[in-house]
This record gives C-alpha cells, sequence and structure tokens, in this order.
C-alpha cells in the first residue's frame, strides 16, 4: 500500500505558504516549520512520514532551550486548558479521542495532582501522545516517567512531540 501525498505537496511550496500550511503541526510553534523549510524539501517530505520525519529531525537538532519552547507550549493533559475550552483544535481532539473529556472526579483530581508534581520536577508540561492510549495508560505513563532523569525525560517528551506531529499528519493527508 502507497502512503498518502500530502496536499498541497510540501516540497512544491515557498517558505510562507509551507510555514501556513505546516505550522501548526507543532503546537504554537511555527518555527520547526520554517527552520524545516529552510533545510530544503524534496519529494520525499511530500508524505506524512516523509515531513514527519524532516520536521522531527528538525526539532532533535535544535538546541535545548529551543526544545523546551516547544515542550512548554504544550497544555497539561486533562487540565485546566482543557477544562476551559482553550485547546487548540488538534489537542482537544487528541485529548478527546483518549477519553481525556471523560475523566472521573477522582481521576481528575489524580491528573492534577501529577501534572503539578510533574512541572515541579522537571518544569515543563507532561507531553505524550495520546492517540490509542486510555486515560488509565496515560496515569500510568504519567507515573513512570516521573522517574526518569530531566535529561531523559526532556528526550522523551521531544519523542512524543514528534509522534504527535506524524499523527497529525497522517490525519491530514487522510481528510
Amino acid at each position: 500500500m502507497t502512503e498518502q501525498t500530502l496536499a498541497p505537496r510540501p516540497s512544491s511550496l515557498d517558505r510562507d505558504a509551507f510555514v501556513d500550511g505546516y505550522g501548526d503541526i507543532y503546537e504554537h510553534s511555527p518555527w520547526v516549520a520554517a527552520d524545516t523549510w529552510m533545510r530544503g524539501l524534496t519529494t520525499r517530505e511530500d508524505t506524512p512520514s516523509g515531513l514527519a520525519a524532516a520536521m522531527g529531525r528538525t526539532l532533535r537538532e535544535a538546541p535545548p532551550e529551543r526544545q523546551l519552547e516547544v515542550i512548554r507550549a504544550h497544555p497539561d493533559l486533562a487540565g485546566k486548558a482543557a477544562i476551559a475550552g482553550e485547546l487548540t483544535d488538534d489537542s482537544t481532539r487528541e485529548q478527546a479521542g483518549a477519553g481525556l473529556d471523560q475523566c472521573t472526579p477522582e481521576e481528575m483530581a489524580r491528573f492534577e495532582r501529577l501534572n503539578a508534581a510533574y512541572k515541579a520536577k522537571f518544569a515543563f508540561p507532561f507531553v505524550m501522545a495520546v492517540k490509542g492510549s486510555d486515560r488509565h495508560a496515560i496515569l500510568a505513563a504519567f507515573e513512570t516517567r516521573l522517574e526518569n532523569s530531566l535529561e531523559e525525560e526532556r528526550r522523551t517528551a521531544i519523542e512524543q512531540i514528534n509522534r504527535i506531529a506524524r499523527f497529525r499528519l497522517e490525519a491530514r493527508a487522510a481528510s
């Protein structure tokens, strides 16, 4: 089975059109798209997996301060922004798909405690590509990842953000 091609084809776009079309893939971080475009795009980047690999490389190779900006641009899972309806459309769909909009009061309290503990330890929000997970698996991952070192968790958060980006690109190609 052949992978779908993104429309419009990223390799055919000028910088502004590329950033307009793909700058929202990384939460509030259009610089990832701009820097990816600057590195050069070929027809390999016209598929979700190809563009995800190129954009992921841009983020992985960015200085730690830039990576932290992207991590900090993400909302808390089942946090105040979700409750207030202040998430991006992508984040809203992703969290609802994992059932985070159906938490019991006890689960919400646990999310709040874990979000606070995680931020106190790492100084950035817990980020997880929640597609295919449920709230129970997410809570378990929270507890496990709280044991990580700061460097290990920064790398894990970047990997998760790159997975989120790939899922978002796949969803665009399918629509």
